[in-house]
């Protein structure tokens, strides 16, 4: 009896390499994306971010950080003017187009958080 052929192995992939990380500014954009169903994972995850801000992080994290904290309160602030406004203009366009900034800047911090990249100008009104 002789032994089956053996066919060459692929090389193997680190696990982590196709896995989702939940690192903590991940967390906290996974909270603001969530806000848009409940109000209240927003407001959970600027608290997180300014809890995770004062403790000991990676470098990279940083930014995150500031980058989410502004978009929560800038989100907020044009939200509140654009309530204000209701009154002369048509709102829901303000409401819509501050929708789409806070997912387009939750989803690049996202991104970024997930190959541990810092955002390259967190203050910054746009991208």
């Amino acid at each position: 009896m002789t032994d089956p052929p053996s066919f060459p192995q692929p090389d193997p992939v680190p696990s982590s390499a196709h896995q989702f990380e939940f690192n903590r500014p991940t967390i906290v954009s996974l909270l603001y994306l969530a806000s848009f169903l409940t109000l209240l994972s927003g407001l959970a995850g600027l608290v997180l971010a300014y809890v995770w801000r004062n403790e000991p992080h990676e470098a990279w994290e940083q930014s995150h950080f500031t980058f989410l904290i502004r978009t929560f309160w800038l989100g907020l602030g044009f939200s509140v003017i654009c309530a204000m406004l209701a009154i002369f203009v048509i709102p829901l366009l303000g409401f819509v187009a501050i929708g789409v900034w806070v997912v387009v800047r939750s989803v690049m911090a996202l991104v970024a958080a997930q190959k541990h990249a810092p955002i390259r100008h967190p203050l910054k009104l746009l991208w």
